[in-house]
């Protein structure tokens, strides 16, 4: 109940009011109310679907009232490290250039972080990695990377580090789309002693590949851009394995400010003369 009244800048008797009234006018309790705090009923958990998608159609409506087809104000688009970091530069800066009017903000995550704050509404849109399942994204597809086994110059290749005594897998944490990759490439080898290091970016995780410490796998480009790439050694994979899409996604249904538009069409523009020049 703090919470909610914080969220909506109230005090929590205001909240607490407003629950009452409700359960009164539906003719049902929504939460247990005891010395270890409040519950939620099983009444209260078949409202509350209703009560997030009500809360997305009012943040919507707001939206809509105040789009007058011109692309400006606040656009938060979420992004994998790597894509935010070697793919969107280029588009950022065109798309700052013609839309001056439009405040970006580029958050990044995991694909199933930012799946999550698109279908929650935090994020307009976001850049995730793999098949898209589900009716409530929308999808376009942005760009196919090329990934590639990763260890150090001088190293040997995939079929080396799986016959080694203990292969370490340099990842990112739970919820990274490479690892979740790179794991089940692994299994599928039959590996089942590989030791994981994770760590917080992709640059610590390049740095510590060519060092030596073990390997990793991520898309070529980003070994290619990478300052550590004369010290690192990129190995092509199976075709079957080797490339993953990358989608720009929006929560289905939803209002669509203009500068989210604006942007969606940019990126199919670029991606067009993105497989042109490929």
């Amino acid at each position: 109940m703090n919470k909610a009244a914080l969220e909506l800048h109230t005090v929590q008797s205001n909240v607490t009011s407003r629950i009452r009234h409700l359960e009164n006018s539906l003719g049902v309790v929504l939460f247990h109310r005891g010395s270890q705090g409040v519950t939620m009923t099983e009444a209260g958990r078949r409202l509350l679907p209703f009560a997030v998608k009500e809360r997305q159609l009012l943040h919507d409506a707001r939206k809509a009232v105040g789009d007058d087809g011109v692309p400006r104000g606040p656009l938060t688009i979420g992004a994998l490290e790597t894509t935010a970091a070697y793919r969107l530069t280029d588009m950022i800066l065109q798309f700052t250039a013609l839309y001056p009017q439009v405040d970006l903000y580029i958050k990044t995550g995991t694909t199933d972080t930012l799946t999550a704050a698109v279908i929650n509404g935090d994020f307009e849109g976001a850049f995730v990695s793999g098949p898209v399942c589900g009716s409530l994204l929308e999808k376009t597809h942005a760009f196919t990377e090329e990934l590639v086994f990763i260890t150090a110059l001088g190293q040997g290749d995939f079929d080396d580090f799986l016959r080694s005594k203990e292969p370490k897998l340099l990842v990112k944490g739970p919820g990274c789309c490479y690892r979740h990759m790179f794991e089940r490439m692994m299994a599928s080898r039959g590996c089942s002693h590989a030791r994981l290091m994770e760590f917080g970016t992709v640059d610590a995780i390049l740095a510590c590949a060519s060092a030596g410490l073990g390997a990793t796998l991520l898309p070529r480009n980003v070994v290619e851009q990478s300052k550590h790439r004369a010290t690192l050694r990129a190995v092509r994979l199976p075709e079957h394995e080797a490339f993953v899409d990358i989608t720009f996604v929006t929560r289905a249904g939803a209002h669509l400010s203009s500068a989210v538009i604006a942007f969606r069409q940019m990126l199919g523009e670029g991606a067009a003369t993105l497989q042109a020049a490929e």
